[in-house]
């Protein structure tokens, strides 16, 4: 299984890691810390030198409760750092956190490797056909809801079975659009409940049956800490082991804030194989 990322093919029989870069005021865990140009450079080397395959580059913080931020302040967080960043690492993998086209247009002209949309196209219903102009993978993500208002009393029937329907139409228009890499997310956190959490992370390999790489979203998450009644800045144990499980369960990429914990996650679980 590969991916072609803007002319880069990436093998992933060993999984992948994409090391989190928010150049937000407000994200969850790590906002404003990585805002201007220097600190975003400095953070992006920390990642790369403990294995980060990609750098994934966000200008708008999906938290719940997150406020809305106008697409031209978007481009102007994101593209500013997405240029140094590639002049300064030119063989490294950027991909872009949004859900917009016009933002990812913009990103991919600027060579940016791929487009992680955390609503699969339903935020702007010109952002699969945009991606689909280029040669890049594109991360599917479901969520139920916007990130404003995702969890307030989020409800399935059944979630897991709703996420599949999901799933096979949004492969279907990827591929109607000329997307050729699909990678799936089920979206932790992102319109779900702590109990609908776990029930798909119980479920997770069954992702496998559409034959498309796999994404595991978990770090520093609400699904961590609240379980075990902690904070984002406590939950790196409680991460790596959810890591650990969803590599057990045949995730492809995990997206995550420690670099360096996560890459030992992957080197450990292919020793013991």
């Amino acid at each position: 299984m590969t991916l072609n990322c803007n002319g880069t093919l990436v093998d992933l029989s060993s999984p992948k890691i994409l090391g989190i870069l928010n150049l937000t005021p407000d994200s969850f865990y790590d906002g404003g810390k990585h805002q201007n140009i220097s600190a975003a450079l400095k953070q992006c080397e920390k990642m790369i030198t403990e294995g980060a395959d990609f750098i994934d580059l966000g200008a708008y913080s999906s938290r719940p409760g997150a406020e809305e931020v106008s697409p031209t302040r978007e481009i102007n967080r994101l593209i500013p750092v997405l240029i140094a960043l590639r002049k300064e690492f030119p063989t490294t993998l950027f991909s872009i956190d949004t859900f917009r086209a016009n933002v990812a247009k913009v990103a991919l002209e600027e060579g940016a490797h791929m487009i992680n949309d955390i609503s699969a196209g339903n935020l702007d219903p010109a952002m699969i056909s945009t991606v689909g102009q280029y040669p890049v993978p594109y991360i599917a993500m479901h969520m139920q809801g916007r990130p404003k208002d995702m969890q307030n009393n989020p409800s399935y029937e059944d979630v897991f079975q709703e996420i599949m329907r999901f799933f096979s139409q949004k492969i279907n228009a990827c591929y109607a659009s000329g997307v050729k890499d699909v990678i799936l997310d089920p979206g932790f956190g992102f319109g779900k409940s702590v109990e609908h959490n776990y029930h798909l992370l119980h479920r997770f390999e069954c992702f496998q049956a559409f034959g498309l790489p796999v994404l595991a979203g978990v770090s520093r998450k609400s699904m961590i800490y609240r379980v075990l009644g902690i904070t984002p800045a406590e939950a790196l144990n409680g991460s790596t082991v959810l890591h650990t499980v969803a590599l057990q369960k045949k995730a492809q990429l995990l997206r995550v804030h420690d670099v360096k914990a996560a890459k030992e996650c992957i080197r450990l679980l292919e020793q013991l194989r």
